[in-house]
């Protein structure tokens, strides 16, 4: 195959007819020859008369060159012409297949699954053996070539690890001789990526297959001065818009979308999203992530940094005014920050003692634990002052507990400084942690202290009153920061703790407190204890089996086998372990010169022959009519004929036979689905689970061949773009969190065919787990997304009267591997119980939907022998529940067949009989 960049040729040697079209050009114009002018008198007689024979003296240059194109098109096509051409490698010798299985490779697994399978199918073909080499978790010793058809068996075990490989010495990982290599890389940059290449290089053929797109990830959440700040990092520069969403329960304890924030990228590979949340929200987010990216690294888990703040509230002396609570320095400051915030009380040295993220001291004028809370700041606490009488009296020279000087004594109304009216507030800077809150008119202030003027008062200046005096002031202190406000706590010298404002702007402040990343020191000397890991498609789950880690490696990293990701804890206190390793700079891989790159988007070839044989003859109808036309052959009937030919020809053509060959149903899937009664599954995007899906089938098939007069067929893969589902008795949809949400044609399908009384039963195989835990599964979240543009009616859990009860078996309990409850269409509000009737009439057809998740097709499921499959439950018990769960298909087959038989009258004394009623 000749590859002449994104275009290949099967047989480029025709390519050479191209060469004489220029000859075929001069021999066309110069045929027919110039004819010879002679004078002849006769021709007089021929004045006046018209001659329908016409014929031109030249070709015209136009028809030429539309012959030219003709020709050109058809040597092209027959030359074999292929768009994204895969270079043929010699099927000899034996194959190595690298995939790196990091959380970069999650986004496109199934892609990665295929392309391995392409692979394998190809050696098997040739004869070729064939290894295995998973990079994220490589072998303690180097990988044995084998048959294909052995590896092929255990790919749907693959998963992607929710961290990256470390490239060891590639000696050790690679089996000896000569072989090719297939790299199937996550397309970043790592150390020991180079030698690993140059290494398989030197042994063989190198073909890396990547992904086209930029790698996408979520850096560590960090608390800003205007809400949450999460990182967006691209390994190469890219436009573009992307959503990332913060998650967490809702007051029902189902995990919901709580927001979302948009980061618009210009050929940039880093940007930020911003959260400004009220802190009863930000206290429930419990991870980032980017919307659209199932990987583990586009998951940012949130832990004690954006936890809910402890503040201490510490009065200056004297308890003369704290009998009147309004009057209290600590009212107002009390009622703004307990609804965000844990509040301490006792003296200063009783609250540093419980290591609070913030001390608040109203009026204090000298602080006696000084060096205690220098100490505490520089640490990272945010020390929050207010002003009032004490420390107006006071002498704050020096005091490096104050983020400026102050001049002793204040500014007020009627004194040597008055005014002359309150000051309002001026708008907040850009750079101030209050910028975008909004400032009512009626807050004004009518005393202050004053700060000393100095060449840093402007930049440490973060509220002002419109004539510009400092409102709020803030300084830094090693990591922590000392802020003033320059009035009272209470009412006494602004209105300011009256208005809304006051707690909007404390709970900023507080937000900023404690929200550093914990270092190696606040770490060490501790074990950490995994409660929830991410896998690498970011979906966090509880475990129990994964050993305690000591604090010093949880702050080093990077995560790895030994330290995956997740949340750990020690006591009360909860830490984040992200995919993204610390400081990790993404970076496109480079590969040698003489590796073949194949792009993951663009890995299929696609025949133009056809297009282009096809054009060519388009031509040549082209050229025939312009033919007619020089010649003065179109005139009258011949022009009308020729478009009525034209127009039968066109309706004669097959409509877009490739789309119709696309989307057509198979004539004899078509026969066998109508003959019989069939069960059909709906691809979940795991193979595993998809072989599991039909074994239950074909097990619950068997069941109701044993049991009642249905004798269904083999059960079937369903293909939503061409499979007419109106054939198919019931639709089994397997959800898993790598379910792709069928294209809009195929929603159409899916919309007709619950309109028409079909049946989808969703099993999310969790056991559950969001009534269990109180937040949907991943399952779960990704059902709520395929079933959103389905027109499924109101849901309710099942009620002991539905027909579903009663369609063959008498049942109330619906398991299957695990036990839970099921969601049918909900009853109507008025629905009556019938007079003489034990059920009320709930609906005029069949319920649409049937949603749960107890994982029937594992308890359905059965080996070639008969036998089952999966355990369900232990002993007897188990043997009991695994029945009720062939009596529930039964009741759900007979139930879409018969719809409310059930519930006509005629079958009342017999189902009351049974009843014992």
């Amino acid at each position: 195959m000749l590859v002449l960049g994104p275009l290949g040729f099967t047989a480029p040697w025709l390519l050479a007819a191209l060469a004489a079209l220029p000859v075929l050009w001069f021999l066309l114009r110069a045929t027919p020859p110039a004819p010879v002018r002679r004078r002849f008198p006769g021709v007089v007689l021929l004045l006046g008369l018209d001659d329908t024979d016409a014929q031109a003296e030249r070709t015209p240059w136009w028809l030429l060159l539309l012959r030219m194109l003709a020709l050109a098109a058809a040597i092209v096509g027959f030359a074999g012409p292929v768009l994204n051409p895969r270079p043929s490698v010699p099927a000899t010798g034996p194959l190595l297949i690298v995939e790196d299985g990091s959380w970069a490779s999650a986004r496109d697994w199934s892609g990665r699954m295929a392309r391995i399978r392409e692979a394998l199918n190809a050696a098997s073909a040739a004869g070729r053996p064939v290894a295995l080499l998973l990079l994220s978790a490589p072998p303690p010793a180097p990988p044995a070539f084998s048959d294909a058809a052995t590896l092929a068996r255990g790919l749907p075990a693959l998963r992607p690890a929710a961290w990256e490989p470390a490239m060891t010495d590639p000696a050790r990982l690679l089996p000896e001789g000569k072989f090719d290599t297939l790299w199937l890389s996550d397309g970043l940059d790592r150390p020991g990526r180079g030698a690993l290449a140059a290494a398989l290089e030197a042994r063989g053929r190198l073909n890396v297959w990547q992904p086209a797109r930029p790698v996408a990830a979520l850096g560590r959440p960090q608390i800003a001065d205007r809400g949450v700040s999460v990182p967006l990092i691209l390994s190469a520069p890219a436009t573009g818009r992307y959503d990332v969403l913060a998650e967490g329960p809702d007051p029902t304890g189902t995990m919901r979308e709580l927001a979302r924030a948009t980061v618009d990228l210009a050929d940039a590979k880093t940007g930020e999203a911003l959260f400004d949340l009220p802190a009863e929200l930000r206290n429930r987010v419990t991870r980032f992530t980017l919307d659209g990216t199932t990987s583990a690294g586009a998951v940012a888990l949130a832990d004690d940094t954006l936890r809910r703040r402890k503040v201490a509230l510490i009065a200056g002396g004297g308890a003369a005014r704290e009998g009147l609570a309004l009057l209290s320095p600590l009212h107002y400051l009390r009622e703004a920050l307990s609804p965000t915030a844990d509040l301490i009380g006792g003296t200063l040295g009783d609250a540093l003692i419980a290591r609070p993220d913030a001390i608040v001291l109203a009026d204090v004028g000298t602080v006696a634990e000084r060096v205690e809370v220098l100490k505490w700041v520089a640490q990272g606490g945010v020390l929050i002052r207010f002003a009032g009488p004490r420390l107006a009296a006071t002498d704050t020279a020096g005091d490096p507990l104050l983020p400026v000087a102050l001049r002793q004594g204040g500014r007020s109304v009627g004194g040597t400084m008055a005014w002359g009216e309150p000051r309002r507030l001026a708008p907040f800077p850009p750079g101030s942690p209050f910028a975008g809150l909004t400032i009512p008119q009626d807050v004004t202030v009518s005393e202050q202290v004053m700060a000393e003027p100095g060449p840093d008062l402007a930049a440490q200046t973060v509220a002002a009153l419109a004539d510009g005096t400092p409102l709020v002031t803030r300084a830094s202190l090693g990591k922590g920061e000392v802020v003033l406000f320059h009035v009272s706590a209470n009412a006494d010298w602004s209105n300011l703790p009256l208005s809304g404002l006051f707690p909007q702007m404390l709970a900023r402040l507080v937000a900023s407190a404690g929200g550093a990343v914990p270092g190696a020191a606040d770490l060490a000397g501790q074990s950490w204890v995994p409660v929830r890991l991410l896998d690498g498609f970011g979906r966090l789950s509880a475990t129990e089996a994964h050993a305690a880690v000591p604090g010093a490696d949880l702050a080093k990293g990077p995560p790895g086998p030994d330290l995956p990701p997740g949340i750990y804890t020690a006591g009360n206190r909860s830490v984040a372990l992200d995919a993204l390793a610390k400081g990790r700079d993404l970076a496109p891989a480079v590969w040698p010169a003489g590796a073949q790159i194949e792009a993951g988007a663009t890995v299929r070839p696609m025949p133009l022959k056809g297009g282009a044989l096809a054009l060519a003859l388009l031509l040549a109808l082209v050229d025939v009519v312009a033919a007619l036309w020089v010649g003065g052959k179109l005139r009258g009937r011949a022009v009308a004929g020729l478009a009525v030919a034209a127009l039968a020809a066109g309706l004669a053509m097959p409509v877009t036979p490739a789309r119709a060959a696309e989307t057509a149903m198979p004539i004899d899937r078509a026969v066998a689905a109508a003959s019989d009664v069939v069960l059909g599954y709906i691809p979940s995007g795991d193979d595993q689970v998809d072989r599991i899906a039909e074994a239950g089938l074909r097990g619950l098939g068997q069941m109701l061949a044993e049991r009642t007069t249905v004798e269904p067929g083999a059960p079937m893969r369903i293909d939503l773009a061409s499979d007419d589902l109106a054939l198919f008795t019931l639709l089994y949809w397997p959800v898993t969190a790598l379910t792709p949400a069928p294209t809009p044609e195929e929603y159409l399908r899916l919309n007709r065919f619950l309109r028409a009384g079909g049946m989808i039963l969703f099993d999310t195989r969790d056991a559950d787990l969001t009534e269990a835990e109180g937040a949907a599964s991943d399952a779960g979240r990704q059902l709520q997304a395929i079933a959103a543009p389905l027109e499924i009616p109101p849901l309710a859990q099942i009620p002991s009267d539905h027909v579903l009860t009663r369609t063959f078996y008498l049942i109330q309990d619906f398991p299957g591997r695990y036990d839970g409850p099921i969601w049918v269409e909900a009853p109507a509000p008025d629905a009556e119980q019938a007079e003489g009737m034990p059920f009320r009439n709930l609906t005029d057809g069949v319920t649409p939907v049937v949603i749960g998740g107890n994982d029937w097709a594992s308890a359905w499921a059965v080996n070639d022998d008969g036998s089952p499959m999966f355990p369900v439950g232990s002993g007897s018990a188990g043997e009991r529940q695994r029945e009720v769960a062939f009596r529930f298909g039964i009741n759900l087959v007979m139930h879409v067949l018969t719809g409310n038989y059930k519930s006509d009258q005629v079958h009342v004394p017999a189902l009351l009989e049974r009843l014992g009623q």
